[in-house]
């Protein structure tokens, strides 16, 4: 058809993108570059078939944001047509701020500014480039819109980023029982009182969706080796910004350099448009390539890194569930810089304690509401009787020691 490009995805099958604004995003430069950008950043050191990328999740969440729309409808909600285009080019753009390797970025060379502030900001800028055409998305994704439940659509318990990237990391990783029903979800979605809520007829559905979601995060996002992985190459840009700052001479291409030799915050991003511009280039790729160059490096620390990301040596990882105390910490600095041969202080890149806390659902925060047929609703954790509304609900907290494999 004249009017459509069709994209064949693994997940969904063939997905429609109208000819025009929407397209014109899909093929917008800072869209492209999210192909070049993993989805789950270091899990194929443990799920090698998660090659997947942002551009195909977002691909997929605007599918789904096209399904719901049409489900929606089909219920007498009324969706303008332009309401539609602007909440399908919101989430198609929901996650174009990312930066490489998931959010390793923004806990090292750039803080004060998260990838949803980078991503509004992208978004500013397409749509000063398209004449103001994206300023109904804009407001969507702000939720500065009158129907906040199309915001809801975007980012909300039962969002079209979170239906789509439970299953397509299903999918990808091989952890079947991470897969979701999403389209019997889409199916009973409603809107009452100008809130998103699920039909009765969908608890089923949402109680597998909620423990799965569960799942996902402690055997997916949050496994051990993961977290392992990305505290090397956290560790080694860290180490290598340390270098670049004392003035030693350390390779990187420009638009990393721009992030190893500045303090780079939200005053940053907001007064120098160099900033926006030279993130906008970085991708896995300019990581990747710095790294294989940083194993022949002078520096101990920093070749030692490197090595480790390229041989898959990782860091050891101990989960305990209390702190790790100090003489611990202490004590392991100390056996890393005497197995190193570098001084105590450049031990600690050698070595992370991180504590990790995840809670499933929040009832005192965005809820997931099932209507009934005599138009009355209750939140998930009264309607549902199988739930264990309190063990989703429990803010689970884990200190993970991770250090270098000498012994």
């Amino acid at each position: 058809m004249n009017g459509q490009k069709i994209i064949s995805d693994p997940v969904f099958g063939f997905i429609r993108i109208p000819k025009g604004l929407l397209y014109d995003i899909v093929s917008h430069p800072l869209m492209q570059r999210l192909t070049r950008i993993k989805q789950l950043g270091m899990a194929p050191v443990v799920y090698p078939g998660a090659q997947h990328t942002r551009f195909q999740h977002s691909i997929g969440a605007f599918h789904l944001m096209s399904e719901a729309i049409e489900s929606l409808r089909g219920k007498g909600i009324f969706i303008f047509e332009a309401e539609a285009e602007a909440v399908q080019a919101a989430i198609l753009m929901h996650d174009i701020g990312h930066g490489p390797f998931s959010h390793v970025l923004e806990h090292t060379l750039i803080h004060g500014i998260s990838h949803e502030d980078i991503s509004l900001m992208m978004m500013r800028q397409i749509n000063e480039e398209t004449g103001g055409d994206l300023q109904l998305a804009i407001k969507i994704f702000q939720n500065d819109y009158p129907k906040g439940f199309l915001h809801q659509l975007i980012s909300s318990q039962l969002d079209m980023d979170r239906l789509d990237y439970l299953r397509r990391d299903s999918f990808f990783t091989g952890v079947t029982e991470g897969n979701i029903g999403s389209a019997r979800i889409i199916k009973m979605l409603n809107v009452l009182d100008d809130k998103l809520v699920c039909d009765y007829k969908g608890i089923y559905s949402i109680e597998n969706y909620l423990t799965t979601r569960r799942l996902m995060y402690w055997q997916v996002y949050l496994h051990k080796t993961v977290v392992a992985c990305e505290k090397v190459l956290v560790n080694l840009l860290l180490r290598a910004r340390q270098l670049v700052r004392r003035g030693q001479s350390v390779f990187a291409p420009p638009q990393l350099m721009y992030f190893l030799r500045q303090d780079a915050d939200g005053n940053l991003f907001a007064s120098d448009g160099e900033a926006l511009r030279m993130y906008g280039l970085l991708d896995d790729s300019d990581i990747w390539s710095t790294v294989k160059v940083w194993t022949g490096h002078d520096d101990k620390i920093l070749s030692l890194l490197a090595r480790d990301l390229i041989e898959r040596r990782l860091f050891k990882v101990e989960i305990h569930e209390e702190p790790v105390s100090e003489e611990r910490i202490d004590e392991l600095q100390d056996r890393l810089a005497r197995q190193a041969g570098v001084e105590k202080e450049d031990a600690a890149f050698l070595m992370s304690l991180n504590v990790i806390e995840k809670d499933m659902y929040d009832v005192n925060d965005d809820k997931i509401t099932i209507l009934y047929k005599d138009g009355t609703s209750k939140d998930i954790s009264e309607a549902s009787e199988i739930l264990n509304v309190a063990l989703l609900s429990k803010k689970i907290r884990k200190y993970y020691l991770c250090y270098q494999r000498f012994w």
